[in-house]
């Protein structure tokens, strides 16, 4: 059987590697950029995707890539922590199964991990799908054409496949009120006063996330509320446009802000369609169910829901009932994140100065002691149904010791375990 996956990304890779280890099957992977992604954010990793990380036996790459992040600072514009959340408690909410890694970190271990038998190219991406009840014919970029047993779109929010195969992407991506921006930068005193700490601005109406990255560079997040999904033409300019009154370390971030295509600049949106798959057509992460930032497990959704969709093609007399299998286990479980998304938006960017102080006295409520796991909970969700009630998930993954503290294994087993064949490695 042949897979052609169109997205390189975090959804694209993990199913990648899953179908070829798992199932044996042929898989190429397309990616329309022309290099890696090297810019985004910082995400804390947890839920599905790590269980899911974890079974894959990729959990270790990932521990090497994660950063030690103290906590997360809310501070004034004289650099005044107003509010704080210790990562301590919020890990042990979840069992200690938490890693704080960058996005493109979290893309690097799933590349490395991949087969050299995977076929990964990049500066291509589909054009044209020709779909029959026995496969798919997709007509590439570059003017060649690659025939499938299944088409994956695992290409991100603005899915070429889904508007390909599903129709355009208005009818299935719902904005939701922001904008955000992600960059680096170098400034060796801002990365000393940052430390191990995520710092974000105690603002009104947009926020200004800064932490140190371990390679001396600066990470920069930003995000802002817009009422036009629309994106500026020029996205340094609005940056500066509205951070601009920011203070404490936000005008130094804004004076390295880089230009395209250093700075990555999109609105906050999620997509919700009818059904995820047509024929021998389906979509993975962020192109069908994508839960937006503001629900924290975006990366870890895109994990599980491959981890998932392999499972059910590997148990399936049929791709087509597998694609039903698939969006039958994990539609509930993505629908429950993007309705938590919604109803906590507001306080992710408070809109006035109540909401300001309303939000201060909830995270000072959360960093008392006795009250991290609930805080927790308000913050993460409710971690279930666990991988292991949707998919078959080896017996030593997913468990945690008597002090409630996730069980670890040493890298060496864990890959051994998880597949025989020889890793990808560096940018191949």
């Amino acid at each position: 059987m042949r897979a052609v996956i169109c997205g390189a990304g975090i959804a694209g890779l993990a199913l990648a590697g899953r179908l070829h280890n798992t199932l044996g099957w042929e898989v190429v992977v397309l990616e329309k950029a022309p290099r890696p992604r090297t810019g985004g954010y910082m995400i804390d990793f947890f839920g599905p995707g790590y269980d899911a990380a974890e079974a894959m036996g990729v959990l270790p790459w990932l521990e090497e890539l994660s950063y030690p992040v103290s906590g997360a600072a809310f501070v004034d514009d004289h650099g005044r922590c107003r509010a704080r959340l210790g990562y301590d408690r919020f890990a042990r909410s979840l069992n200690g199964r938490l890693l704080s890694i960058m996005r493109p970190d979290l893309e690097l271990a799933l590349r490395e991990w991949l087969s050299l038998a995977v076929g990964l190219r990049f500066g291509v991406g589909p054009e044209h799908i020709d779909a029959s009840a026995h496969g798919v014919r997709v007509t590439l970029t570059d003017g060649s054409s690659l025939h499938a047993d299944l088409l994956v779109g695992a290409d991100g929010i603005h899915s070429t496949v889904r508007s390909l195969a599903f129709g355009e992407e208005r009818r299935y991506v719902r904005h939701l009120g922001y904008h955000t921006a992600a960059f680096t930068f170098d400034d060796p005193e801002v990365h000393a006063e940052l430390g191990d700490r995520f710092c974000l601005t105690d603002t009104v109406g947009g926020q200004m996330g800064l932490y140190a990255l371990r390679d001396g560079r600066v990470a920069a997040f930003a995000v802002h509320r817009a009422a036009d999904p629309r994106l500026p033409g020029g996205t340094r300019v609005a940056l500066h446009r509205e951070y601009g009154a920011l203070g404490w370390l936000a005008p130094r971030a804004l004076a390295g802000c880089p230009s395209s295509p250093g700075l990555y600049y999109d609105q906050v949106a999620q997509t919700d369609l009818p059904s995820w798959s047509r024929g021998r057509v389906v979509l993975i992460g962020d192109a069908c169910h994508a839960v937006s930032l503001l629900a924290a497990q975006g990366a870890s959704l895109a994990i599980g829901g491959a981890y998932v969709l392999a499972d059910q093609l590997a148990g399936s007399r049929s791709i087509e009932g597998a694609l039903a299998g698939y969006e039958r286990l994990w539609r509930p479980v993505v629908t429950r994140r993007q309705r938590a998304a919604r109803r906590t938006a507001r306080w992710f960017v408070p809109a006035s100065p109540r909401q300001l102080r309303l939000r201060r006295l909830a995270l000072r409520l959360a960093d008392q002691p006795g009250t991290g796991r609930i805080a927790g909970i308000a913050l993460t969700g409710r971690q279930r149904p666990y991988l292991r009630q949707l998919a078959a998930v080896p017996a030593w993954a997913g468990t945690a010791d008597t002090n409630g503290q996730s069980s670890r294994r040493t890298k060496s087993a864990r890959t051994t375990e998880s597949s025989g064949e020889q890793p990808r490695h560096a940018e191949s």
